[in-house]
């Protein structure tokens, strides 16, 4: 550009054939160094839905939000201009209708023959579409995040609670497993018992019989002996009755002790496994927590730089 004014056009930029094709392809847009538009050409006029012949004359402001202009940065924004600053960045603007509209603007400082800045061009593209669009991509990614980051945290709850109560029923089963332990050891115990008891019931009969033996050998002396080893006797033998019942019995109790104690061995292990699986399930769970979470981040930094 050369800085020279064309009377004409009422505007200083240059005619020449490239600035034609870009005035054609983009919005471009002239203000004085007071924020007053020199002229916009029909790109710009139609992204702010205004007529062409509207633009002359209007200020600055009008396009932008209320925010904006009440703001120190409006200020400091043109300060900078008129001192020659180059601004380029994505902005906010308001069309004539009091629609929004996001566009990639460059604000470029023109100077005349005295090296002073007499004019500001505006070079923009609309990007609505692409920021609402990014908008909608970002809102869902955030819930998404969240959504994860919420579905994995009552997951692992849930699992917390689960290897709670596996832990709880492997401890009790372990308690079971010394009970059962316990016993048998007892049971083996009064086996021991039964057998001393046997012994002693046999050799008790046996000395019956040789008391019977020898009460016979005595005649009429050893009657009354007689009588009380065959009483002996048959004490011994309902003794030795009565322990094998009680073998018997305890035979079949020590076996369902066995059966027991086996199949609770094998709920063991059966616990055990699910155990190891549910503390998987918890690290998977705390690891899909981790990633929502990093997810939910990364959402926000992208929300914040769009």
């Amino acid at each position: 550009m050369n800085g020279l004014k064309n009377e004409k056009d009422n505007h200083i930029l240059d005619q020449s054939p490239v600035f034609t094709a870009i005035k054609r392809s983009l919005a471009i847009i002239e203000f004085d160094t007071t924020g007053k538009v020199l002229w916009a050409n029909d790109n710009f006029a139609k992204a702010m839905e205004y007529e062409t012949n509207e633009m002359p004359g209007m200020m600055h402001r009008q396009f932008c939000t209320e925010d904006f202009i009440h703001s120190a940065d409006y200020v400091t924004f043109w300060n900078e201009l008129r001192l020659g600053k180059t601004f380029q960045e994505k902005i906010l603007r308001v069309t004539k209708n009091g629609r929004h509209k996001w566009f990639e603007a460059t604000y470029t400082p023109v100077y005349n023959t005295e090296g002073r800045v007499q004019s500001v061009v505006k070079v923009a593209t609309d990007v609505t579409t692409r920021e609402n669009t990014t908008t909608v991509l970002k809102t869902e990614l955030q819930q998404m995040a969240e959504e994860l980051l919420k579905r994995a945290e009552i997951g692992i709850s849930n699992s917390h609670q689960i290897t709670s109560v596996i832990d709880r029923v492997v401890k009790e089963s372990n308690e079971n497993i010394k009970l059962l332990q316990l016993l048998e050891s007892k049971s083996n115990s009064i086996r021991d018992i039964l057998k001393t008891i046997r012994e002693i019931a046999m050799q008790t009969n046996l000395l019956a019989l040789n008391a019977a033996i020898e009460a016979a050998h005595a005649g009429q002396y050893g009657r009354g002996f007689n009588v009380v080893a065959n009483e002996v006797r048959k004490l011994s033998k309902k003794v030795e009755e009565a322990t094998k019942e009680v073998h018997s019995n305890l035979e079949g109790i020590a076996s369902q002790v066995a059966d027991i104690a086996d199949g609770t061995k094998r709920s063991q292990t059966v616990i055990m496994d699910s155990q190891s699986k549910t503390k998987q399930a918890v690290d998977e769970f705390t690891g899909i927590g981790q990633a929502a979470r990093k997810l939910d981040q990364q959402a926000r930094i992208l929300a914040e730089a769009l």
